[in-house]
């Protein structure tokens, strides 16, 4: 079993000028036609050999981050016109206008001691000449890309109003081997793809990994014991535990928001229904009893309500209830299969999964079922997950033919910021984390 190595950031305080008016240079998020914002991260200044590319790689980071976001466009540090030496004075406001940036991010790395760090940033609104933000992070010096992935949160933050999402992870399915024989392991990666590992030594076929709202813990369901059992994993202290002993075959676990419950789905006889479980006491409640396949419950970021998968109306669709099951009511009524529902953090919408002909698709919907949107399509596009602020949604896409395979993909609320996530191979399953504490 691998333990998953901790690594806290030890100091975050405000730092700088920032200014108390509220910034002119601000993204909207909530309209479709966002232009990106573009913004200049030069390399981060440090004179000491020995933090040797630090600076560059955080820098780097930060800019890809807020590039995949679809709302930034980092500009090519080839095309920098000032060169700076120190982030204590203002920048040459008009070298950076004449490059077209309207942010520039300036940035030091400071060694305090062989084993701490101190990262600082300044954050500058370019057409108002005037400093917008600026934060200060101490840690040791392998953690610098959380540090990378913090500042490019706080940036986001700034400029949009809303809490960023980079600072997390994604657990996910890696899988190895032909089509037909494939090899299924637990992993784990930072959201970008980076630093990814797997949680087990050994070979397990494993599926449908969720992560705890409230805990870096994990639920999944494992074939090692030939009939598929549900599993609790601490991922800081690889601690595994069987989740209950439970007849039949019990399927799509997934937290309740405070994670103290767990909603899961029990087949008996070709009927499945929805259950929840106390994670403390064990004991079992009842949610669904129609003579239908009720499955793949998710909670309402307030627990109150449950949205799921039926096929009581005759094909497979959309329900929201009660989170003790009274109040079912269907919210979905297009053409197609909807199936794999899951409410967004924010509590505005649902990711689903639609099947019309030989497609397959992610959309989102309004909580009440109106709205409905499409954001991909393709061969075999399935298992969203939401980003923390619930403005990014990855997925599973499946390429066709025998030789095809699975990917990692992500897409923000537009459908216009598609974007492939690196994997070491092929990949399914994403789920993705909270922020990191």
């Amino acid at each position: 079993m691998m333990t998953f190595t901790k690594q806290f950031l030890v100091a975050l305080f405000a730092w700088g000028a920032a200014t108390a008016a509220h910034a002119q240079l601000e993204i909207d998020i909530t309209q479709g036609n966002t232009r990106p914002v573009p913004i200049a991260v030069p390399d981060f200044i440090s004179d000491d050999p020995q933090v040797g590319n630090i600076g560059a790689d955080i820098a780097e980071v930060v800019r890809n981050d807020l590039e995949d976001s679809g709302l930034f466009d980092s500009l090519a540090p080839a095309s920098f016109v000032e060169t700076q030496t120190s982030i204590d004075y203002e920048p040459r406001f008009a070298d950076w206008r004449v490059i077209r940036a309207d942010a520039l991010v300036s940035g030091r790395v400071v060694v305090e001691s062989p084993t701490r760090i101190r990262v600082e940033y300044r954050l500058w609104d370019i057409a108002q000449g005037r400093q917008l933000s600026g934060l200060r992070f101490g840690t040791t010096p392998d953690n610098w890309r959380r540090v990378a992935h913090k500042v490019a949160d706080s940036i986001y933050e700034e400029l949009t109003g809303e809490t960023g999402y980079f600072d997390s992870r994604v657990v996910f399915i890696d899988e190895r081997g032909p089509k037909t024989d494939r090899r299924k392991r637990l992993a784990i990666m930072d959201q970008d793809g980076a630093n990814p590992q797997f949680l087990f030594a050994e070979s397990d076929i494993v599926i449908t990994p969720r992560f705890s709202p409230t805990a870096q813990r994990i639920t999944f369901m494992s074939y090692e014991n030939v009939v598929p059992q549900v599993y609790l994993l601490d991922i800081e202290t690889g601690r595994r535990e069987l989740l209950g002993d439970f007849p039949g075959m019990t399927i799509a676990p997934r937290f309740s928001p405070d994670g103290s419950t767990m909603l899961l789905s029990f087949i008996r006889g070709g009927n499945s229904d929805i259950y929840t479980m106390d994670l403390r006491s064990g004991s079992r409640s009842r949610l669904t009893s129609s003579p239908s396949i009720d499955v793949s419950g998710s909670f309402s970021p307030d627990g109150g309500k449950i949205v799921f998968n039926s096929d009581r109306g005759g094909s497979p669709q959309l329900y929201v209830m009660n989170a003790d099951g009274s109040g079912t009511k269907r919210i979905s009524f297009g053409k197609g299969r909807y199936s794999a529902p899951v409410w967004s953090p924010r509590g505005d919408k649902i990711a689903f999964v639609k099947n019309d002909g030989d497609r397959f698709a992610i959309g989102v919907m309004n909580a009440d079922g109106s709205g409905e949107r499409l954001l991909t399509e393709s061969f075999m596009d399935e298992g969203p997950t939401w980003s923390p602020n619930g403005r990014v949604i990855m997925f599973s896409r499946e390429t066709r033919g025998a030789s095809g395979r699975n990917e990692i993909w992500a897409v923000d609320l537009t459908g216009r910021n598609l974007r492939k996530v690196p994997t070491p191979g092929s990949a399914s399953d994403p789920a993705w984390s909270p922020l990191l504490p």
